[in-house]
């Protein structure tokens, strides 16, 4: 059995029985054992609303015990205090002396300047390089553990030629609701905040002792803003990320676009060359087979035979030009190896009928790396110039082909074993060298003629593998592992990594 003792009270108040403390807070019902006894209920509100009542401790620079209107244990409460420095100030210096029962921290303008967790001792934090002119906000969070909870705080800022700036912890500050965002930073208090309580005087009950101890902190500096902070050069860099991924976009949408016509394009040469085989090759073999049997079957006359004789030698030498065209025009011949193979090929027919022999010498293992038609077709003409002129002016007895990988750059040499001759003497006008080096001047590259009177000659003919022609697109050309190992063979192929002699 027992008694209960029930209080109604706006104020906070706290309870005690014979002089024993069993309770506090607002509205609150306490349980009182059987028998006699001596209640007493002390207020805890000691002042109204005024700021005039309140002044700074001239020891230690506090106000008053304030929190707000009701109290509980694991409690938190957000006190908010604006304040304003002239304009044209100068701030000497400016200390806040702060504690809290049982935790506290606190933020000036939004920055977190420190945090404490022992109402007895007070932390004392120097201002003074923080503060200018204009309006600041101090903003407290503070926690309560359980019983009594209170923030006891002041700030005094001495100005240059004026009176000093005194705020103390009283009635005009503000309590945040839990719930509001951004509280910490704004320089009005809405209506709805309401006013803190003043719940005890400094040096009264419910704390009856003043702190101990002054915990002083360093001064604290002004955080530096680099420009990479700043809002502009956020802005910009934010711009360029935007304009950067719109221009990476729109690349690889052209890409995109570039390769399907690359793939049309294809598709079409393949079909195009693919037609010309089948409709002027086979009308080209049709004329070539009646010219052999009209030069069989019919007239015995000379002239009649050595007309239908030059119809057939065209014929064959359409035929072959035919095949060159085929083999320029199909897409599925646009790789280095197969460069080399027909390349090689058609050197040992040039010169199967004549007693020149030919030497070829190819990179072993050449890759099946694209080889664009432009360059492709442009090399091959120009080794077939060389050749033409080491056959026609060089006497030579022997014709060496080298076709080797160097790097990013595909080198043709054609050396002979010729007559030389002198290449400043030579008129541009009457040998095809002035033809070489234009057609490696359209595709990027580079023609160098060595030769001297009974030396031979040797023409090396040297075009990047990738048609850039330079700038940053060198670094994306692709990187190929050399290749040295050299075979031998005899025979009328032409494979690669191989020495053939044609006799």
């Amino acid at each position: 059995m027992g008694a209960w003792l029930t209080i109604p009270a706006d104020d906070r108040f706290r309870v005690l029985v014979e002089g024993r403390e069993i309770g506090g807070g607002t509205n609150r019902t306490i349980g009182l054992p059987i028998g006699p006894h001596v209640v007493t209920v002390e207020s805890l509100t000691f002042s109204s609303n005024s700021s005039s009542e309140v002044r700074l401790d001239p020891q230690l620079g506090v106000g008053a015990w304030i929190w707000a209107r009701a109290t509980s244990d694991k409690q938190f409460c957000r006190l908010w205090r604006s304040f304003v420095i002239p304009a044209g100030a100068k701030v000497e210096r400016a200390l806040l002396e702060i504690t809290a029962d049982n935790g506290f921290r606190v933020m000036l303008d939004g920055r977190e300047i420190g945090q404490g967790s022992d109402w007895r001792s007070i932390s004392e934090y120097d201002l003074t390089w923080l503060l200018g002119p204009g309006a600041h906000v101090l903003a407290i969070e503070a926690f309560n553990d359980s019983k009594e909870a209170g923030v006891l705080a002041g700030l005094r800022v001495e100005l240059s030629g004026d009176r000093p700036i005194e705020i103390p912890s009283d009635a005009t500050w503000r309590v945040a609701p839990p719930n509001e965002r951004g509280w910490e930073h704004k320089r009005q208090a809405p209506p709805h905040w309401p006013k803190a309580v003043v719940v005890g005087q400094f040096k009264g009950t419910p704390w009856g002792t003043a702190p101990v101890g002054v915990t002083r902190v360093p001064p604290l500096s002004p955080i530096q803003l680099r420009f990479w902070h700043s809002g502009w050069f956020q802005v910009f860099l934010l711009t360029l990320c935007v304009t950067a991924l719109l221009a990476c976009i729109r690349l690889m949408a052209r890409v995109a676009m570039h390769s399907q016509a690359q793939r049309l394009l294809a598709r079409e040469r393949a079909r195009i060359a693919r037609d010309i085989h089948d409709e002027l090759g086979a009308g080209l073999t049709q004329l070539l087979l009646l010219g052999e049997v009209t030069r069989k079957e019919g007239t015995s006359e000379p002239k009649a035979l050595a007309g239908i004789e030059r119809l057939c030698s065209r014929a064959r030498g359409l035929s072959k030009t035919l095949d060159e065209i085929v083999w320029t025009v199909n897409s599925r011949h646009d790789t280095l190896k197969d460069f080399a193979r027909h390349t090689c090929k058609y050197a040992q027919t040039f010169f199967a009928d004549t007693p020149i022999r030919c030497r070829l010498e190819v990179d072993s293992e050449l890759p099946e790396l694209p080889f664009d038609l432009p360059t492709r077709r442009n090399l091959f003409l120009s080794v077939k110039e060389a050749l033409n002129n080491a056959a026609k002016h060089s006497g030579a007895k022997e014709i060496f082909l080298h076709i080797h990988l160097r790097g990013a750059d595909v080198v043709v040499t054609v050396a002979d074993d010729g007559k030389g001759f002198d290449p400043e003497s030579v008129s541009g006008e009457r040998n095809g060298l002035t033809n070489l080096r234009q057609r490696m001047a359209e595709i990027g590259g580079k023609c160098q003629v060595e030769s001297r009177p009974g030396a031979g000659c040797r023409v090396a003919l040297r075009v990047p593998l990738s048609p850039s022609r330079g700038g940053i697109a060198k670094w994306f050309r692709p990187r190929i592992k050399q290749t040295t190992g050299l075979g031998k063979a005899s025979g009328r192929g032409a494979p690669a990594g191989s020495t053939i002699e044609n006799r």
